[in-house]
């Protein structure tokens, strides 16, 4: 099953770290990021470069920056094939934003049928 994991970070929070501190978090992730249970995943560009879109109305309007209501800050996320979901909190638990003030979310992932599979059931 594939899960996704996302990664909420408290602003700031790298930043505060000295120099070799960081780096010692930082190379953390490349064996996450290196296990075979990893599909995909990406880190994001700091907050300041998001931008939030919404339709009201049939009227597009955008915001800059990411508009949510949560003290954690969106900051990456991994898409994982395990087993189940204590493989997938297990992975999650792995990563340094879970123990540094953030948060990691693990979700589901829905699995769409393909068009063959769809035409063969």
């Amino acid at each position: 099953m594939q899960y996704a994991i996302l990664i909420y970070d408290q602003p700031g929070t790298y930043e505060a770290l000295a120099p070799d501190e960081f780096e010692r978090v930082m190379a953390e992730y490349g064996p996450i990021t290196e296990d075979p249970v990893v599909r995909g995943g990406a880190q994001l560009q700091p907050i300041h470069t998001a931008t939030t879109v919404r339709v009201n109305g049939g009227e597009l309007l955008t915001t800059d920056g990411p508009f949510a209501d949560t003290k954690e800050v969106f900051g990456g996320y991994y898409v994982i094939d395990v087993a189940d979901l204590d493989q997938a909190l297990a992975f999650a638990a792995r990563i340094p934003s879970a123990r540094m003030g953030g948060a990691v979310e693990v979700r589901p992932i829905v699995e769409r049928r393909t068009l063959e599979t769809r035409s063969e059931g």
